[in-house]
């Protein structure tokens, strides 16, 4: 499978960045060697200290329709986050899975809000309510949003599932240690379930956002089931496609089978 890490920039207007994303797209297809599957950050659509709201779509709005298009024109499949309108005045933190045909696969809402860091993400955004599971480029992906990953839990209950890739989009911001917790976080858990980890963040902000947000740090990466990581972006906006050898996990759990040895009649 060759996989694309696209670590943009997210900037406060929902056209350029969707411009990005679609840059972003035709960029990694057209890499020598191709592109099964495009992995973009959370909140691609527009970043936090907007007035989220305003900006959000339904998933079947043109937002992502034209990413559709894009994932059709360029036959890549495509994970990327948006933000859904709710009833309450809030939306939801949404991932979309999307074909190479296209199709509209799947979406997860995330589960877990950034209310850390002096931060309140749950006075703008509604929680989900269940894990999510994508059938997408001939593999069955997790999907695990930013804040997330600090929760294993979420990440066994994915690999329970069947999924054989975790793929995490993030919008991480930086703060005390930030950095730090993001590049272990995302090594543990493809550790921890013997998985390939997907994890992409956005590019650091070059100006500050509306209400003096921190940026995110970037150091988007590919890990494989041994917890190698394959590649590590750096801080720059980049789009890389790599490959990732779905038969390694198997290899690598025969070695190591520690998901086998769970005390399932105790925990």
């Amino acid at each position: 499978m060759r996989v694309a890490l696209c670590q943009i920039e997210v900037g406060d207007d929902p056209k350029e960045n969707l411009d990005r994303v679609l840059a972003a797209i035709a960029e990694a297809a057209s890499t020598p060697g191709g592109c099964d599957l495009a992995v973009l950050p959370e909140a691609a659509q527009i970043r936090f200290g907007n007035d989220l709201a305003e900006a959000a779509e339904p998933v079947t709005g043109p937002w992502v329709s034209a990413v559709r298009d894009a994932a059709r024109e360029h036959r890549v499949n495509v994970v990327v986050g948006v933000f859904e309108p709710t009833s309450d005045g809030r939306v939801y933190n949404t991932v979309v899975g999307i074909s190479d045909t296209g199709e509209m696969v799947g979406s997860y809402r995330k589960l877990h809000l950034y209310d850390a860091f002096g931060d309140r993400e749950s006075e703008r955004v509604a929680p989900g309510d269940r894990p999510v599971v994508m059938d997408l480029a001939g593999a069955r992906l997790g999907i695990i949003t930013c804040y997330d990953v600090r929760f294993p839990e979420l990440a066994r209950a994915l690999v329970d599932e069947g999924a054989d890739i975790l793929v995490i989009p993030a919008a991480w911001a930086q703060g005390v240690f930030k950095e730090e917790h993001w590049t272990t976080l995302v090594r543990a858990r493809a550790i921890e379930n013997t998985a390939w980890v997907v994890a992409v963040d956005k590019a650091p902000d070059r100006t500050r956002p509306p209400r003096g947000l921190p940026g995110g740090v970037g150091r988007s990466s590919l890990i494989d089931p041994m917890g190698t990581v394959l590649a590590d972006l750096g801080p720059f906006p980049t789009v890389r496609v790599l490959d990732l050898d779905p038969s390694l996990t198997s290899r690598v759990r025969e070695t190591l089978p520690s998901l086998s040895h769970r005390r399932r009649d105790i925990l």
